[in-house]
């Protein structure tokens, strides 16, 4: 391959594309196999674009398992609830009542939570689901990656990356395309941020995030060495043209790596908790704060699949709840102290809720809907929609009436200011629950 002469191949196509940065180990897709080059994965280095307000940032935070909503938004006056989970209900007494004369409250264990509520920065969206639920994890979570009741296709904060590139998904949209970013803390990209042409950064920890190009090419590697005893400058020489373009690249990408490794290993405004969550959201706040351009991160926090010992005010959903609601207060804290968190509206999700009756087991099953949180200076704090009915149920679950895709279409028009309609592949009328501005 002509790297030199093909269209395919401009310096900007090679820094979107992705010289790799590694999570754990290297991977490389197989058309770079076939054509040797290693690639890089550094768009995160200028996303900006026309259209594209650059001073807002949304932070996704997955739930995964399948989190318990009776039990994290509890409908304490109601006695079905306390019938029917006689082992694990909540009882009045116990909960963060949200306003005095409300019949729900909060899980005791989400005191950081309530915290937020009190300071104006906590909205709780009711009964949020989608029609003929199912009630797989794969299924499910596919569902609300996709914003699609069959779970098909790119994510939807992909097509939104895709669809801010000037209105082209196109593999080779070239600068328009290294205008949007997403870091996602962890192994593997979610689908969620995986678009048709965009793929997002995902890595696990800074020491973990590194540029490998040299590792992965003896050709990057020998390009890169001669650069860096200067026996080639890699803007003029024409020699070697497929070396110049290599070597150009990887001082990009090598460049961008050392970006975000230092920006992640400064140290927190505020003290975190010493969990995957608090360690998560410490990591994105870092970036915050150094100025990354990025525009959606996602952190997740699993163990939500409590089909037994699931327990009520203690145990090991009461655990899960405590780490989201302590991280969450501790990185507004940290962001507040930067000044930045005017900038960061949060939303929480989970593939589904938990039936209504308790099992056999001291736990829940597979349910349906499930409040969210949106968290944030920017939202309109307070509860949004009724609770369900606990006595007008489907198939044993709470029914939805909040389309999930509704909160979607918020979130892009009315924080990130996108079309809802492109992105979502239809129309979705937005919830009051954020401020215009």
């Amino acid at each position: 391959m002509d790297l030199h002469n093909s269209k395919a191949y401009t310096r900007r196509a090679f820094l979107v594309r992705g010289v790799t940065l590694a999570s754990g180990a290297v991977t490389i897709p197989y058309f770079l196999q076939k054509s040797g080059v290693v690639l890089a994965q550094s768009s995160m280095l200028n996303p900006t674009g026309a259209g594209v307000p650059t001073d807002r940032i949304l932070v996704v935070i997955q739930l995964a398992g399948g989190n318990d909503g009776l039990n994290t938004v509890v409908p304490f006056a109601s006695d079905e609830y306390h019938r029917a989970r006689p082992g694990i209900s909540i009882r009045a007494e116990q909960v963060h009542r949200l306003f005095r004369q409300s019949d729900v409250g909060l899980h005791p264990a989400l005191e950081g939570m309530k915290a937020l509520f009190d300071d104006g920065m906590l909205t709780v969206v009711q009964g949020v689901g989608y029609p003929n639920p199912n009630r797989s994890h794969f299924t499910s979570t596919d569902i609300w990656h996709t914003a699609d009741t069959r779970g098909v296709g790119a994510g939807w904060l992909g097509r939104y990356f895709d669809n801010q590139c000037a209105g082209s998904p196109a593999a080779d949209a070239g600068e328009e395309l290294a205008g949007h970013a997403g870091i996602a803390i962890g192994r593997n990209a979610p689908l969620t941020m995986q678009g048709r042409a965009y793929q997002p950064v995902s890595f696990e920890s800074e020491e973990l995030f590194r540029w490998t190009g040299a590792e992965a090419s003896r050709e990057v590697a020998e390009a890169y060495d001669q650069m860096m005893r200067g026996e080639l400058d890699p803007t003029v020489d024409e020699t070697n043209p497929t070396a110049a373009f290599l070597t150009r690249t990887a001082m990009d990408a090598r460049i961008a790596s050392d970006r975000i490794r230092r920006a992640v290993s400064t140290t927190p405004l505020t003290r975190y908790p010493r969990t995957g969550l608090g360690r998560q959201l410490a990591m994105i706040a870092s970036m915050i704060r150094s100025g990354l351009e990025t525009r959606v991160y996602y952190a997740t926090l699993g163990g939500f699949d409590t089909h037994a010992g699931q327990g009520g005010a203690q145990g090991q959903h009461a655990n899960l709840l405590r780490q989201l609601g302590d991280a969450v207060r501790a990185f507004y804290a940290d962001l507040k102290a930067q000044g930045n968190d005017g900038r960061v509206l949060s939303m929480t999700f989970s593939e589904f809720g938990r039936r209504v009756r308790a099992n056999a087991s001291n736990g829940t099953d597979h349910g349906a809907a499930a409040p969210l949180f949106l968290m944030g200076p920017m939202v309109r704090a307070g509860i949004h929609g009724n609770h369900p009915s606990m006595t007008e149920l489907e198939d044993g679950d709470l029914k939805f009436h909040t389309d999930f895709r509704r909160v979607y279409a918020t979130v892009l028009e009315q924080w990130l200011k996108a079309d809802s309609r492109a992105v979502l592949g239809g129309r979705f009328a937005p919830i009051r629950v954020i401020k215009q501005g």
